[in-house]
């Protein structure tokens, strides 16, 4: 398993650990009161990275939950990327300043390209990690609800062209469902663009999935759900991370 393969993601509503179903709100489900709680247990577990998603600030258009950001790189040796609501320069600061390795961004890429590519002449192209939400391989934005014509492919040689490596893709139609990732589209984008380090992101039921994602050729992936449901076992991660070190 390759080094930093396993992603594991807290989102944050309220300061709390949840999980959103298809990124509908109303369907939320609160796994932890202490997002910090959760990411010790994902270090004790040897894992090197975390995802972390403020949705209050997704919601708002402004980051909300940089504290929680804050505490968690206070408190572990995480490699942190964050997002949520990052749309202006100042969220960037903020979310560096606060300790994360790495600014998530999306809609902005799509919606603002010059503003999203000043960032990236500024603060280099190795600082974001660049989210693409799918609904048919066309780009979904505004939490899903909006559908572009922006066709995946397109978007993704836009970026590369302009220094962007790290990109993580989201199938809406599977996310928080633990009905098994696309590996298809994700094969079709890594024969497409063979150089970019491609995160998977939504559907990973189990460990047999994760082995497929990483067999497709992908550099990662986000796991959420499959852990709070217990599908995929801290124990399980504990040992793909000590794999990784030997």
């Amino acid at each position: 398993m390759t080094y930093n393969f396993i992603i594991p993601a807290i989102d944050i509503i309220d300061g709390k650990c949840v999980r959103l179903t298809q990124g509908d709100y109303a369907q939320k489900t609160i796994y932890n009161e202490s997002p910090l709680e959760v990411a010790k247990q994902f270090e004790a577990a040897g894992l090197q990275r975390l995802h972390l998603v403020d949705l209050d600030g997704a919601k708002a258009g402004a980051v909300k939950n940089w504290k929680v950001l804050e505490a968690i790189a206070s408190n572990t040796s995480l490699v942190i990327d964050f997002g949520g609501g990052i749309k202006t320069q100042k969220d960037v600061d903020i979310v560096f300043q606060s300790g994360a390795a790495l600014a998530t961004v999306g809609s902005i890429a799509v919606k603002d390209k010059p503003t999203f590519t000043s960032w990236l002449q500024e603060y280099g192209a190795g600082k974001f990690l660049l989210g693409a939400d799918v609904k048919d391989e066309m780009i979904a934005i505004g939490g899903w609800l909006e559908t572009t014509k922006i066709n995946i492919y397109d978007f993704i040689e836009s970026y590369i062209q302009l220094g962007v490596q790290q990109i993580f893709c989201t199938d809406v139609s599977k996310d928080g469902k633990l009905e098994g990732p696309s590996l298809e589209l994700y094969k079709n984008i890594i024969a497409k663009f063979p150089t970019l380090h491609l995160i998977a992101s939504g559907g990973v039921a189990n460990i047999d999935d994760v082995y497929q994602l990483q067999e497709a050729g992908c550099t990662g992936v986000i796991i959420g759900k499959a852990i709070y449901e217990n599908r995929i076992s801290l124990e399980e991660l504990r040992q793909i991370a000590s794999l990784k070190k030997e």
